[in-house]
């Protein structure tokens, strides 16, 4: 299993002018699952993800995750 994150202002994804999904601040996350992946892997990906600190502080270092900002996150598979 593959993902492809970005930090994003905002992000939305649309099918035939059909808005599916759209979110604020966050991170657009592009999923590649593969053959033989599991729910376990599926859950081991999402909890690091949701624990890379790539967000800047008031110090300007990139010091938060997403949990820490309460950003949103945009997830298409």
């Amino acid at each position: 299993m593959r993902a492809l994150v970005q930090r994003v202002a905002e992000a939305r994804v649309s099918v035939d002018g059909a808005v599916l999904g759209e979110i604020g601040p966050g991170l657009m996350i592009l999923i590649c699952a593969m053959q033989g992946d599991s729910t376990a892997t599926a859950d081991t990906l999402a909890a690091k993800i949701a624990k890379l600190r790539i967000f800047r502080d008031d110090a300007g270092k990139m010091n938060l995750s997403l949990r820490d900002t309460g950003g949103a996150a945009l997830v298409v598979l």
